[in-house]
């Protein structure tokens, strides 16, 4: 099994020919202020044959961007909706309108629910997100390797339940920018970070006991970010400084073949 990573918290996974893809996106713009669509983010390099999606915030869940590389009826494998009304679900309408409009073969998942697509076994994991929206994480396994992919989740206690099922990891993909979140429906706002900043991803790697450690969810030198999205400066070299021989930093485009 080898992964690459396609910008932001996307990733491609290959395995005996066939792939997947997780949190795939191309337009940034509901996050990046100046953003062009599809600047600087890699598309898949083949068709693929299921989306995994942490989330239905539109940074992570891109409808569009799925459907132009996803091979035809896929399975898109996706957490439950939102609760509550719109206000609650502000952050998650946008990417719920597109799915339907894009008419692609979502399916809401339960945590802890495995699935086998080709050779691929996925698991959902329960993760937390900042701003209270539905969420999971995701393990897959193939070819006697496994990965896990933390979208962007907060630091949470499910770490040593995962680990007990599934470890020891040989990647491990986690959120490390530490973004903390002022939005207008979220009052009083929190100074906290709402996904994993370095030193707590350095932290979720060494419980699961991975071989690698990715961090992700950060594009250096990109557009500035919308007003009340603000994320750890230099998240790469934290996370290396807390991760030691764990951390591999993965550029854009880059692959990591996990049998070598």
């Amino acid at each position: 099994m080898r992964t690459r990573r396609l910008g932001w918290a996307g990733l491609e996974i290959e395995a005996d020919g066939e792939r997947l893809v997780i949190d795939y996106v191309r337009d940034l713009s509901p996050l990046f202020t100046g953003w062009r669509s599809g600047d600087r983010l890699p598309a898949p390099s083949g068709t693929a044959g299921a989306a995994l999606v942490t989330h239905l915030h539109r940074d992570h869940t891109d409808a569009a961007a799925l459907a132009g590389v996803l091979a035809p009826g896929a399975p898109v494998l996706r957490p439950a909706p939102g609760h509550g009304d719109d206000v609650d679900n502000v952050t998650t309408l946008q990417a719920e309108r597109e799915l339907a409009l894009h008419r692609l073969a979502a399916e809401v998942v339960d945590p802890w629910s495995t699935r086998e697509i080709g050779p691929f076994l996925v698991t959902a994991i329960p993760a937390v997100d900042g701003l209270g929206d539905p969420q999971l994480n995701w393990v897959v396994q193939a070819d006697g390797q496994r990965i896990f992919h933390g979208g962007d989740t907060m630091f949470h206690g499910y770490w040593w339940l995962i680990a007990r099922r599934f470890s020891p990891f040989d990647a491990v993909f986690l959120p490390a920018n530490g973004a903390v979140v002022d939005a207008p429906h979220l009052r009083p706002p929190s100074p906290l970070p709402a996904a994993l900043d370095p030193r707590q991803a350095a932290a979720a790697a060494e419980i699961l006991d991975a071989r690698y450690a990715v961090p992700m969810h950060y594009e250096p030198g990109q557009p500035d970010k919308i007003a009340g999205y603000v994320e750890v400066a230099d998240p790469e070299k934290e996370f290396r400084a807390h991760a030691g021989q764990r951390a591999h930093v993965l550029a854009v485009g880059e692959w990591l073949d996990l049998a070598a």
